[in-house]
This record gives C-alpha cells, structure tokens and sequence, in this order.
C-alpha cells in the first residue's frame, strides 16, 4: 500500500487501508505498537476488512473475526514458458465491472468489488457473450506484482482459461520487470498443482483474517 498502490490508500505511515470497493485490505508497519486500535480509530463502525500475517495472531480488542483461511504465498521462480496459446485474453473495462463482481461472487477467488479492477490489468475469456473466467493484478510491493482473482465458472472448468490467463499475466509482470506472486487457500488442490506446473514455489503460509470493528 505504501508503494506502488498509494493512490488507493488512505491511513497514515503506521497503518493504511483502501476504499472498501477497491479492496477490503489494511496493512500495518512493522512493529507498530497497538496497530489495530489505530487502524479502528480511522474506520467506521461496521468496516469489514481483510488482514493478511504469515503467523496467526490473536484476536484483536475492538475486532470481530469473520473468518480465518489458511492460505499460502507462492512467487515465481523457476517459469515453465507456455507454447502457442490458444486465444488471446480479452482487456476488461469498467463496462465489464457487473459481470466480473458476478463471476467473483459465484468462484469466490477472494474478495472483488466495483472498483477493484482499478488495480489494472484484468483480462478475460467470453463464450457466448458471457465472461467465463479472468484474472488481473492487485497489490504492487516493491519489485513485486500479485496476479489476483483467478477464477473460471464452473461450467467451463478444464478448457485452459485459467492457464491461459496466468501465463498472460506472467508475461505482463515480466514485461515490466517485476516478479510474480500470488495466493491461494492451502486446500485449494487444483489451483496449486497448476501454479507448480508454471513455475511458482510456496514462498510462506499467509493467514487471512476478515475482521468487523466492532
């Protein structure tokens, strides 16, 4: 939040969140003494949002924990190129907003609102008019570009979309001399073995916690 996506935080140099239609993300510095009561001093009462910590940490005072997934980090290391692709992907524009938040809500990549496709790079795959799946980029740290939302419908499983998609996004991040990573739900099985097979390796577990202030 602190580098390549400031022009969506709000906060201060201990904790920043983002706009919840833009993503439901906060972040706290390293070694911020008391940072969820700082961060609960600058949101609403209600504020949902999604906090992201390679340990499990307790249950913040002021905090409701909605959820707490088990996930993993995986960064690029060792790319197995893809051949001729298929089709190429298609840019999807704010146009295309309702249809990825319906995609979203029925795969549930992880979370996806109005202004999230803000963060770039969203391409996708049509049938019959319909958007089938797609995948974009979120947060920018440093030397590093997460590619998010990766997700196809359920009816269109195992016809290479998310494979297709990843590539894409790969070559993009590559492109611009960055470093792809993602995360997953450590029993996310299916989506794991095809991030091995194009070259991510498990960086760290990442606990996600969705927390309501109180």
């Amino acid at each position: 939040m602190a580098s390549g996506d400031a022009l969506f935080a709000f906060g201060n140099s201990e904790v920043k969140f983002f706009d919840e239609e833009v993503s439901p993300f906060a972040g706290i510095e390293d070694n911020t003494k008391d940072g969820f009561t700082k961060l609960a001093g600058l949101l609403p009462p209600g504020r949902k949002m999604l906090y992201a910590n390679p340990a499990k940490i307790p249950i913040p005072a002021g905090w409701k924990i909605l959820a707490d997934i088990a996930g993993l980090q995986f960064i690029l290391e060792d790319y197995k190129k893809q051949g001729n692709q298929p089709a190429q992907p298609v840019a999807l524009k704010k146009e295309n907003v309702d249809e990825m938040v319906r995609l979203t809500m029925l795969t549930k990549p992880g979370p996806f609102n109005k202004r999230t496709i803000e963060f770039g790079n969203y391409f996708g795959f049509f049938e019959d008019g319909q958007l089938v799946a797609m995948t974009g980029q979120r947060l920018h740290v440093a030397n590093f570009t997460e590619i998010s939302a990766v997700c196809t419908h359920p009816g269109y499983l195992g016809r290479g979309f998310a494979g297709a998609l990843l590539h894409h996004q790969v070559s993009l991040i590559l492109n611009m001399g960055q470093i792809p990573f993602l995360h997953v739900r450590s029993d996310n099985e299916r989506a794991i073995e095809l991030y091995k097979r194009i070259g991510f390796k498990v960086s760290r577990p990442m606990n996600f916690y969705f927390l309501q202030k109180a």
